[in-house]
């Protein structure tokens, strides 16, 4: 089934190919200037740190139903071995087989294609089996540190998660800002909270799968409008699932991503943070999110800390 008209029309209104050259594989990264972080630095006044990440374990939120997305798989290598003679200091090393966008992370620009492109209109076969991504890959991020916007859109609207069907709207983003205070600005990298991960904390791996609330088709226009930098929330597919329009699968991941060059991130833990924004009366920070630099990924896996 092709793409429909509708989805080819947004599609667009929100195209960045070419705004920053041709050769560019940053996309709206490169909104985050030397200046947005000097003033995203203006956001830190208590000191408080609130990590987002979850923890990465076997236990995590993968259940099968993306194939080959394997929660972490953790082994020792060596347990005190004393490498260099009896009596020497021992070492205790690690491995981990795990897929990189299993736990908390980033999707690079090249994690979806469609119309056989990735961002930028470069060919879709840029992505290779023994190569992963030619192109725009996640390693290409070197840092992603901004000021932060909590949107938390449960809370403004008086609920602590958003049922499973709801579509997350530009309106709701708009509500969720007046709720904040404050107005997303050009080079903001914004959290969008739903409350979804707090099913997956009360031990409903699969309830926190599906259904799951998530952001719109009708969003990426509005953080085209506001020139956002990269967007990340608390669900397990980013956009509502099952999709608000039938049959039409992972449209926002191809505006985002493809279209836009906009960076998303899934499964960050927004929970403490919605606490401590509503304690100290504010909703920005300062967002230190830079992924695991794997060369070729079309996605990473994150620890983010937000500091208040």
């Amino acid at each position: 089934m092709s793409l429909p008209d509708a989805f080819h029309e947004i599609a667009k209104r929100v195209n960045n190919w070419g705004r920053w050259g041709a050769d560019d594989e940053l996309g709206t990264l490169n909104l985050i200037t030397d200046d947005v972080v000097r003033e995203a630095a203006a956001c830190v006044r208590s000191g408080r740190r609130i990590a987002l990440a979850l923890p990465l374990s076997q236990d995590g939120v993968q259940t099968g139903m993306i194939p080959g997305r394997i929660n972490p798989l953790h082994v020792m290598v060596q347990i005190n071995q004393e490498l260099f003679g009896p009596g020497t200091v021992a070492c205790s090393d690690d491995a981990v087989t795990m897929g990189l966008q299993a736990g908390t992370h980033w999707d690079a620009l090249t994690h979806v294609s469609h119309s056989g492109r990735l961002y930028n209109g470069r060919p879709a076969s840029g992505i290779t089996a023994h190569g992963g991504a030619s192109f725009a890959g996640m390693a290409t991020a070197r840092h992603i540190v901004s000021r932060g916007v909590l949107l938390d859109v449960a809370r403004a609207r008086g609920v602590e998660r958003l049922d499973g069907g709801h579509a997350v709207t530009p309106e709701d983003l708009e509500a969720a800002e007046e709720f904040a205070g404050t107005r997303v600005r050009a080079g903001d990298i914004v959290l969008v909270r739903t409350g979804q991960m707090r099913v997956f904390l009360a031990g409903d791996k699969h309830g926190y799968g599906y259904p799951s609330p998530g952001l719109s088709i009708r969003t990426p226009e509005w953080f085209h409008a506001r020139d956002v930098a990269a967007v990340a929330n608390d669900t397990l597919t980013f956009e509502i699932f099952p999709p608000e329009i039938e049959d039409l699968w992972l449209p926002v991941h191809a505006l985002d991503l493809v279209e836009m060059g906009m960076p998303q991130g899934q499964n960050w833990n927004l929970e403490e943070l919605s606490t401590a924004c509503g304690q100290e009366g504010r909703h920005t920070f300062l967002l230190s999110a830079t992924p695991e630099p794997f060369v070729g990924a079309t996605g990473a896996p994150v620890a983010p800390v937000a500091m208040l």
